[in-house]
């Protein structure tokens, strides 16, 4: 395979320049001969204003644009925000090289700042902190998506999981037309909103509720996109329907319908499958395919999801959903644990089946209103959740010589209810000056879980006198858990640039487990005697009250956030065990900060770091001196000298875009320093039943660095994408076994090579190469080191020929080292699609083959702190499955039927002549 992708490779490649191109170069100024940076130049054709080719200016001005100039006449256009636009007709001389000069353009004078006046659309326009793609500038197959469309974009990447990032900035938030469109996450817009209803897609930096009203700088370090739709295309439906059935009774089915009318979006989809395929997702080719793969289990499933935005007014906006989900899951699984002692290692083997099934209803609505002085916001959030599983398992432990130490079995049937209520309130009022501001806020979350489970287990001990431990209970336990949070805020600009922000926050968390065990009694053939060593009570509430000083800054290229607060807070915990009332009340005052910075260093290349100290307390379990005996193999004892946790948390990046090469890349690092970490003290006795409290430790930390780098280019109606990633982390871990104390460095190496290639509506031939090398080095055990590789080498090719056929490849090939005998080390996954489309579109028929080769595994090897595991799941195998989709859509008064040529109503490139 790695031959077949070199000779693609560079026949495509000796393809590609073989083709003459011409350049064309220049300069742009204003009128007083001052560079211009982010001028959009492009070429098209005269006859038809089709975009050939374009790109941006950089920091001095200078553009460099590379085309095979068609035959047609051609026009040079420059244009720019402020400025009038620029546009010559390019004379053909035969030369390989345009020298346009210095080009020197016109600043708009007018008064009205909201006056736009334009010829033509460029592909790509920056306005302040939005960069705006012009969505009809960019060619995808008639019948894409927007998933299809941002591939397209210069600066967009879409991984193999379908997350984004724009100029290495990870998006998390899709709007459409300023809306949430079932979810800011925006899956479903990227998979089902048509490309050719898609009028712009604008990014800006991700912003809070808050900073949108108060005009503030986004603070995160993440993208949001927007999609705006013609106003003539907002208004109508679409969606699609798709059944299918297969071998060993595999099926599923999906629905998908939106309508919108301005102001009103509603929204439904449905699904029902038994390939694992949990939610609502749908890929164009492979459908739900890629979802089974090494996943643990399988999964029928069942949902129906509601969603509707509405605009109430200018001011007043409203946006509802609401979801029901089920789900029947069988599961096996076998595992091999080596765990590491100072004094040696021991192996357990373990073994599951489990059948679990669960049903649940959400449902939420956001009401905003934005009014000119005052913005409020509510957003109440239900859940309710029935769930019932039985579980079946047996583990052996066993020395290095191979002698049993323990062995076990258990049997449990269980059922379990769990309701949950979340809010969250924010009135902010604006006062005289500008930001200057007045904020309110509340928060809460309040859950309610109850669970009943008969267990049988038997557990045996082979190397001591100890008895063999057999159980036989009904337990019932109830947790409830209730958060508030209120928050008031004033902010007073001190200097232009200088924000002064003054508030406090009361915190007030309470969770309480409440767990009762009753044996099994012969003499009555019922559960009725109470096991006092099992049944207990745990409640820990934890206030806090914490005045905070802040400064925003804002300067040119310069952003800074600085937050610090007092935390006062009383932790208090109390239990019931053994009949006995325990109880602790812990004081503390300590600092929180927050702190970013960011530095635009020019256009599309930025700066960004945080840090933030936090720290985190103790639960009641892990404070109070209790010895819990809940499990017949590990007792746990409350230690009440734990201290709390400070974390130091340190993140940079640096991320850059050059529009003349298409090129960018991404620089990240983050390290994290902990102290008083709280672990687990494990000894074992020499049945390897471990006895286990809590302590702290200092000098723990962990580090990561991540970079990537990527290209596109395009030559007629190829383009190819390429690019490298590399991660590296290492984790410093502490602790305290058999009474000893140990030091783990683990650390873990990931490059990954990617190259795609689509020729217009022909083929996309896409092959990528991930290898993770993860290992560790031991102090005070009786291994130094340990270590383990994967090798993963994928390879997607879909073909759009013959017309109306698709065809579809997806072949991986994964190896994994080292790992345990019986365990499968490597397979090759391959999943085949076939689609037809007919009837104007409307139908698409398709046969799948999951798996061609029937060897999907899940077997994996992870190396922790002190142990290396190796696992295996049940999984999905080989079917087939054929099925049949209805697509719909009508947008303004006409019925759309999926013609090839149809481009939402306009050619692309086309003319508009806007006034606001």
């Amino acid at each position: 395979m790695n031959k077949l992708i070199f000779i693609l490779t560079v026949f495509l490649t000796q393809l590609v320049y073989s083709q003459s191109t011409v350049q064309f170069k220049g300069q742009i100024t204003d009128s007083v001969k001052n560079p211009l940076e982010a001028v959009t130049v492009y070429l098209v054709k005269e006859k038809d204003n089709v975009v050939l080719e374009y790109n941006m200016s950089n920091a001095e001005g200078k553009f460099d644009l590379k085309i095979k100039l068609p035959e047609e006449k051609v026009r040079f256009k420059a244009s720019m925000v402020g400025f009038k636009p620029y546009t010559k007709a390019i004379e053909k001389t035969g030369e390989s090289t345009y020298d346009l000069g210095v080009i020197r353009m016109q600043e708009l004078v007018t008064s009205l700042d909201e006056l736009v006046i334009q010829a033509d659309v460029p592909p790509i326009r920056v306005k302040k902190d939005t960069l705006e793609f012009n969505a009809s500038s960019f060619s995808v197959r008639p019948d894409a998506n927007l998933e299809q469309l941002l591939k397209q974009l210069p600066g967009f990447q879409l991984d193999e999981n379908k997350k984004i990032t724009v100029n290495g900035k990870e998006v998390k938030e899709i709007l459409v037309n300023g809306k949430p469109f079932f979810g800011e996450d925006g899956k479903i817009a990227l998979e089902n909103l048509p490309s050719e209803i898609i009028n712009k897609v604008q990014v800006t930096d991700k912003k809070s509720k808050k900073e949108k009203f108060t005009g503030e700088r986004a603070k995160s370090e993440e993208a949001s996109i927007n999609i705006t739709i013609d106003e003539a295309n907002n208004k109508g439906y679409f969606g699609k329907v798709t059944g299918g059935y297969g071998s060993d009774k595999r099926y599923e089915s999906s629905l998908f319908f939106n309508t919108f009318f301005n102001k009103t979006q509603l929204n439904v989809i449905g699904s029902a499958n038994n390939i694992n395929a949990m939610g609502f997702s749908m890929d164009e080719v492979f459908d739900n395919m890629r979802m089974g793969k090494s996943s643990g289990g399988i999964t029928e499933s069942r949902m129906l999801g509601l969603n509707f935005v509405q605009d109430i007014n200018t001011k007043l906006k409203v946006n509802g959903s609401y979801n029901y989900n089920f789900s029947d899951t069988e599961s096996k699984n076998r595992s091999t644990v080596r765990q590491f002692l100072p004094s040696g290692e021991f192996v357990n083997d373990a073994e599951s089946e489990s059948n679990s099934d669960s049903e649940g209803h959400t449902a939420n609505v956001s009401i905003d209103y934005i009014g000119e002085k005052d913005s409020f916001y509510i957003m109440p959030n239900f859940q309710t959740n029935y769930s019932r599983a039985i579980t079946s398992s047996m583990d052996q432990a066993r020395n290095e010589k191979g002698e049993l130490l323990n062995d076990s079995e258990s049997y449990a049937r269980s059922k379990g209810d769990s309701n949950s209520f979340s809010n969250g309130m924010r009135y902010m009022r604006k006062l005289k000056s500008d930001r200057q501001f007045f904020t309110l806020e509340f928060m809460n979350a309040n859950s309610v879980n109850s669970s009943d489970a008969l267990q049988e287990s038997t557990t045996r001990f082979y190397k001591s006198e100890q008895e063999d431990d057999i159980r036989r209970q009904f337990q019932k336990q109830y947790s409830t858990n209730d958060t508030y949070r209120l928050t008031m805020e004033y902010s007073q600009p001190i200097t232009d640039s200088l924000t002064l922000l003054i508030g406090s926050n009361w915190d007030r968390n309470q969770t309480i487990t409440d767990a009762k065990v009753f044996d099994y009694e012969e003499a009555t053939q019922s559960y009725s005697e109470l096991n006092t060593l099992q049944t207990n009570r745990y409640n820990t509430i934890q206030t806090t009250i914490a005045p905070y000083l802040g400064f925003n800054y804002k300067y040119k290229k310069w952003f800074a956030d600085f937050n610090t607060s007092t935390n006062i807070v009383k932790n208090s915990v109390e239990a019931l065990y053994n009949s006995q009332n325990y109880s602790l009340d812990k004081k503390y005052i300590d600092p929180n900060v927050r702190f970013n910075i960011s530095y635009a260093a020019a256009r599309g290349s930025y700066f960004w770091m945080t840090y933030n100290y936090n720290v985190s307390y103790q639960s009641a379990t892990q404070l109070l001196d209790i010895v819990d005996v809940t499990n017949p193999l590990h007792t746990f004892v409350g230690n009440p000298d734990l201290r709390p946790t400070g974390n130091h948390g340190i993140n940079l990046s640096y991320r850059s875009y050059d529009f003349q090469t298409r090129s960018g890349y991404s620089l990240n690092g983050s390290i994290n320093l902990m102290h008083n970490s709280i672990v687990n003290a494990v000894d074992y006795d020499e049945d390897r039943k471990s006895i286990s409290t809590y302590k702290n430790v200092s000098g723990a930390y962990n580090w990561s660095l991540y970079g990537s780098w990527y290209r596109s280019e395009k030559w007629e109606e190829l383009t190819m994408r390429y690019g490298v990633n590399l991660r590296y982390n290492q984790n410093i871990n502490k602790g305290y076994m058999d009474g000893v104390t140990y030091d783990a460095i683990t650390n873990g190496i990931s490059p990954r090579l990617y190259v795609s290639f689509d020729y217009g509506e022909l083929f996309r031939f896409s092959p990528s190469y991930n290898y993770n090398r993860n290992w560790s080095s031991y102090q005070n055990f009786s291994v130094d080191r340990a270590s383990t590789f994967v090798h993963n080498a994928a390879l997607e090719t879909i073909l759009y020929w013959p017309n109306k056929f698709t065809i579809g490849n997806d072949f991986t090939y994964t190896y994994n080292s080292q790992i345990a005998s019986g365990y499968n080390r490597d397979f090759y996954m391959w999943n085949v699609s076939l689609a037809y489309e007919f009837f104007n579109d409307r139908f698409k028929a398709k046969v799948k083959v999951y798996d061609m080769l029937n060897q999907n595994t899940s077997s994996r090897r992870t190396i922790d702190a002190t142990s290396i595991v190796d696992t295996e799941n049940l999984v999905l195998k080989r079917y087939v499955m054929f099925s049949l989709t209805y697509s719909l859509k009508a947008f303004g008064s006409k019925e759309s039927r999926g013609n090839r040529g149809n481009y939402g109503g306009r050619p692309r490139g086309s003319m508009m002549r806007t006034i606001r």
